[in-house]
């Protein structure tokens, strides 16, 4: 918001925004992880999703998790230097800078230096976070984030001066100052140290990619989500062709609930089953997005009668973490940004390299080490998404824009697997015509195929819903917590009502400060 008040367009919001989130929540993303930027440019319409994904190191190969019998050891793909892949944040924030932007990178990424090296006020679920991964961290994280020996308790100032300066040396030379120099120096030691497989090599050769968006249409409404390396896109397509053609109805009536069921169940079988880096694997695109496969899908869902995701061609799963973040922008100029960005589990791999301040991101976790092993998620994946050098591995992370007669959206959020039910929920509750507080407080069911079951959080669905749901052959498995934290910004040009909300089940913040103009 300061940025934007500074004469900064959305783009310098989300490079600046995004920075900050990386100092501010480690949990969540950092500059040892990645992300996804989708942009659209107002001036000549232009739109862009700019891929910030990890990629494997040079020296990874397919079988590199795997024990002696040939079983898959989650252990060493989700801890400790061996589970990072290679950082794209930092190259994604200066790409979007220098290409997007209208201020220069020392100024966007100067709150973020600020708040790593005169520190801020730990929140309650920051506090909670870090003693509950107090284990997995490693001594140079210890020393962050517990330097008493203690894990900081809320209200306590927690200080990163190790951060400040690598952000600091990417502010002063950009791209550079991360892949190369002193940064890259300091990481590549620390991983060799500790047996992991990072070169200096590998982050010389890292590159931001531009991928062209994924279209798809939903009655009179225009989507544009994330393609591949993202599911996310695919399967929001495949989804809303499918009630399409169901003739589905936004009624809360247990046949909503059930078609909405299926059709998840059908887009995440093929998630599973054929999608993965785009860069490396052929990727079907657009057969699997088409309106003929929905039909297909669609022609399968029995009105009456749960399908076993057993009864579906087989496909293996597929897991990944839900500890990722996400942040929506829209200036007064037209310009927005979806952007969701992750480091995997909470603190990533936990390991942080000596000096500078960066947590490495454990998203090797995101391929499938062995087809069919799920990840620490519960998915599962198959060759599509196998390891492989300098690959990227296969995301949830679906941010998205929506454009109908009621106006527009910019939507995303973090979850894991549970990204792509909590987009489609959101969108549809939009298309109803629910205001912003109440589409991101709304109750979440989700359903990935495998396992064969509906999650549901405590306050979703009535019991007679449930009891019904259940007749019909769903296995319901509610759940003590709630998950997600879902960003949305809702324009509505007709009414001239334009509204930001954040996810009450976080610790975010929804603004507005400016007046639109017409369209």
């Amino acid at each position: 918001m300061q940025v934007m008040a500074e004469g900064g367009n959305a783009f310098d919001a989300a490079v600046a925004a995004s920075a900050a989130l990386a100092v501010v929540e480690p949990t969540g993303s950092g500059l040892g992880g990645g992300g996804f930027w989708l942009l659209h440019r107002a001036s000549d319409g232009f739109e862009v999703f700019v891929d910030g994904r990890e990629t494997a190191p040079g020296r990874a190969h397919r079988d590199m998790y795997l024990d002696a019998e040939g079983k898959p050891d989650e252990r060493r793909s989700r801890d400790g230097v061996l589970a990072a892949a290679i950082p794209g944040e930092p190259a994604a924030l200066a790409w979007i800078a220098q290409r997007y932007g209208s201020k220069p990178l020392a100024e966007l990424l100067a709150p973020a230096i600020g708040y790593a090296r005169d520190g801020f006020t730990v929140d309650g679920k920051l506090a909670a976070a870090i003693a509950a991964q107090r284990d997995r961290l490693s001594w140079a994280a210890r020393k962050v984030f517990m330097p008493e020996g203690e894990p900081l308790p809320a209200g306590a100032l927690l200080r990163q001066p190790d951060l400040a300066w690598t952000l600091t040396q990417i502010a002063e030379r950009g791209h550079a100052g991360f892949y190369e120099g002193a940064v890259a120096q300091r990481l590549v030691q620390a991983v060799e140290r500790t047996g992991g497989l990072w070169t200096a090599e590998d982050l010389r050769r890292y590159r931001v990619v531009e991928r062209t968006p994924l279209v798809t249409w939903f009655r009179a409404h225009r989507i544009v989500t994330a393609p591949p390396p993202s599911a996310g896109g695919v399967a929001l397509a495949q989804v809303f062709q499918q009630l399409e053609v169901l003739g589905w109805r936004d009624d809360g009536s247990v046949e909503a609930h059930h078609l909405l069921i299926e059709a998840l169940r059908r887009a995440y079988r093929d998630r599973a089953a054929y999608l993965g880096d785009p860069d490396f694997v052929p990727v079907p695109l657009m057969r699997l997005s088409g309106r003929s496969h929905a039909v297909a899908l669609a022609s399968s869902i029995d009105r009456a009668r749960a399908t076993p995701s057993a009864a579906l061609p087989p496909a293996p799963l597929f897991t990944e973490g839900t500890h990722t973040t996400h942040l929506s922008v829209l200036d007064a100029q037209g310009n927005r940004v979806a952007a969701t960005l992750s480091i995997n589990l909470p603190f990533g791999s936990g390991f942080m390299a000596p000096g500078t301040g960066v947590l490495l991101n454990d998203e090797m976790d995101d391929f499938a080490a062995s087809p069919g092993a799920p990840n620490a998620y519960g998915l599962v994946g198959a060759q599509a998404n196998a390891i492989a050098p300098y690959k990227r591995p296969l995301s949830s992370m679906t941010p998205s824009f929506v454009e109908g007669p009621r106006g527009l959206l910019v939507i995303g959020t973090p979850g894991g697997s549970r990204i792509i039910t909590m987009v489609i929920q959101g969108i549809l509750a939009w298309i109803a015509g629910l205001d912003a507080d109440s589409i991101v407080a709304l109750p979440r069911l989700h359903h990935q195929y495998l396992p064969d079951v509906v999650q549901l959080e405590a306050d979703a669905l009535d019991p007679a819903q449930r009891m019904a749901l259940a007749a019909l052959g769903h296995r319901l498995q509610p759940s003590d917590g709630r998950w997600g934290n879902l960003q949305i910004v809702s324009w509505e040009p007709a009414r001239d009502v334009l509204q930001a909300a954040s996810d009450p089940r976080g610790v975010g913040h929804g603004a507005v400060a400016i007046t639109m103009p017409a369209p």
